[in-house]
This record gives C-alpha cells, structure tokens and sequence, in this order.
C-alpha cells in the first residue's frame, strides 16, 4: 500500500461525519487522547511553586515542562 501526498487540504478526501450518540465515538475519542498523551506526554515535577499565575512564573522556572524535545 503506498502513501499518496497531497499539495493542500483541499485535495485529500472528506472522511465520512460520524453518527452522532454512537456509542462507538467515546471508544475513539479515548484512543485518541491516549495516542496524544503517548505521543507527547506532560512531565510534571514534584514540589510547591511559589507563582499564582503563568504570568508571574519566569520562563526558566522549574514546573511543568512544555517544550518539545
């Protein structure tokens, strides 16, 4: 089966709307978030923080990690 690329979105084929109250939808919408977290997960470090908001917190302050590696 080989890849077939496309130059924009507006060439790749719609893919069907699901059915909505289908029960098989929370079943994908699961797997979906496991594959997210999977793909990228949160590395959250142990302690207090001392800021109230992320505006306060400095960039190079220890907490949760959101850059990529």
């Amino acid at each position: 089966m080989g890849l077939k690329k496309f130059r924009s979105v507006q060439e790749m084929p719609l893919v069907p709307p699901r059915r909505p109250l289908d029960p098989d939808n929370l079943r994908i919408a699961c797997e979906l978030s496991e594959m997210a977290r999977a793909l990228h997960p949160r590395v959250l470090l142990a302690g207090v923080t001392k800021f109230h908001s992320a505006s306060e917190r400095p960039s190079d302050a220890p907490g949760v990690q959101t850059s990529r590696p």
